[in-house]
């Protein structure tokens, strides 16, 4: 049997609480019936996009696989899971924020919490966690810089990021 996360009709208040300073989660507005369904992926009325819209790109993720850890000195990231499911940990290291050291986890999923906006300071790391390729979108606050990338990277196990894995098995 496959798990697969249940939609809910909780205020996203009550889903997720962040504990790091700038981070907003949000859900894309999901319209459908028998035919199927459509998702509204940018409103620009919306204060989540305040920064505007400037780039998008798909991203995926193997089944099982990480993802990280990256961090942008100078842009925030907008992801929405398309399809699959996600497990974002995200650290803060900016050192003007009241947060700076505080460790998050976030489950993000196409049947759930499916948008996250990470500031720049923050670094994250993904892992997919079914059993096919996760998709997402990213709308960073700027568009990609082949010449000079907005982007620092560290192996996801290392010394500087306090992060504890937790062990594969089950309860």
């Amino acid at each position: 049997m496959e798990y697969r996360q249940q939609p809910v009709d909780l205020p996203i208040e009550m889903l997720a609480r962040v504990l790091i300073s700038g981070v907003e989660i949000k859900n894309a507005h999901v319209l459908g019936d028998d035919r199927g369904q459509i998702t509204e992926l940018i409103d620009l009325e919306d204060k989540y996009w305040n920064s505007g819209f400037k780039y998008m790109y798909k991203g995926t993720c193997r089944p099982g696989k990480w993802k990280g850890w990256g961090v942008h000195d100078f842009h925030e990231d907008r992801y929405l899971v398309i399809s699959g499911e996600m497990l974002l940990v995200l650290f803060d290291d900016r050192n003007e924020s009241l947060t700076k050291g505080v460790i998050q986890e976030f489950y993000l999923s196409d049947t759930g919490v499916n948008q996250i906006k990470i500031p720049a300071g923050i670094w994250h790391l993904q892992k997919n966690l079914g059993k096919d390729d996760l998709i997402f979108l990213n709308s960073p606050s700027e568009a990609y810089n082949h010449k000079n990338p907005d982007k620092r990277r560290l192996p996801v196990v290392n010394d500087y990021i306090p992060y504890r894995f937790k062990p594969e098995i089950g309860w």
